[in-house]
């Protein structure tokens, strides 16, 4: 699919804001007063500006609001329900912290929880789609938490777990990366059933169903050559686990360097995220000759 750069920058950013409320939730890090403030200020910051740019994708980003009432049958609306109710109820227990010095252990849980569900719902967007095989599996709902769950470690500054945490995630997101590559082909998906003359025959493309492009081959028919993919591959590792990796668990502790290693990540992440969209083979590109 088209890799928009809203998706990418929505998907990531957010995914990170709510990993890191997960974790202040939890009391991770247990602060209070203007440090509490500090931390939840980043974390409402980035929830709230991955929420933003998710609009921007929107043909009419002033509709935006019509996406809460398709709740009973839509991810995206549940997951706009879920984040409106994580920044109230994770904005009621920051108040306590920040200018009470009082720490309501059970709204922090319940922030914990809102925001790991919210961070779910986005994913099922994508897992739900039976046309991406690449993205209709149980593993992506879990790369989605894992990576709001190593990230947020790295910004509440779990320096140990954190390294750990990364670890899994790269580890996991290997494995993401090798068994999604055999999915369009396992779901037994072709020229044949696209166009409904698999009976009769190997089909092929003859002419293009149309001299132009439209909306299908835009958005949802993008190709990248396995070489370059792979290549993006390794640098979204590099940056996403390695480095941090090193950096936490290896060297010792320094502000400038955990800073380093946040920076890091988000950039390994985003590269990771592009690939995620890019690489999302719609089960269309068989009707145009393009899988």
């Amino acid at each position: 699919m088209h890799p928009a750069p809203s998706l990418i920058a929505f998907t990531t950013l957010s995914g990170l804001g709510f990993g890191l409320m997960a974790w202040l939730g939890l009391g991770f890090p247990d602060v209070t007063g203007w440090v509490a403030f500090v931390f939840y200020l980043i974390a409402f910051a980035l929830a709230g500006v991955g929420l933003l740019a998710s609009t921007l994708h929107l043909g009419h980003p002033e509709r935006a609001l019509k996406a809460f009432t398709q709740w009973r049958s839509s991810w995206l609306s549940r997951e706009a329900w879920l984040a409106v109710a994580t920044m109230i109820v994770t904005g009621l227990y920051a108040l306590g912290l920040v200018f009470a010095d009082t720490r309501i252990a059970p709204l922090g849980w319940l922030s914990t929880a809102l925001a790991l569900v919210t961070v779910y719902a986005t994913s099922m967007i994508y897992a739900q789609l039976k046309t991406v095989p690449r993205w209709n599996h149980w593993s992506t709902p879990l790369i989605f938490v894992a990576h709001a769950v190593a990230g947020g470690a790295i910004l509440s500054g779990q320096v140990q777990l954190g390294a750990f945490l990364v670890l899994l995630l790269g580890l996991g997101q290997l494995w993401t990366w090798q068994t999604g590559d055999t999915r369009l082909a396992a779901s037994g998906t072709s020229m044949g059933t696209a166009t409904g003359l698999g009976d009769r025959g190997a089909v092929r493309a003859f002419e293009p169903p149309h001299t132009g492009t439209n909306y299908l081959l835009t958005e949802m028919v993008h190709v990248v050559a396995r070489r370059h993919a792979n290549k993006l591959r390794l640098i979204a590792f590099g940056l996403m686990t390695a480095l941090p990796w090193i950096i936490l668990f290896l060297l010792p502790f320094h502000h400038i360097l955990a800073g380093l290693a946040v920076i890091s990540h988000i950039a390994g992440a985003l590269i990771g995220r592009w690939l995620f969209f890019a690489q999302a083979e719609h089960v269309v590109g068989f009707y145009y000759g393009k899988r």
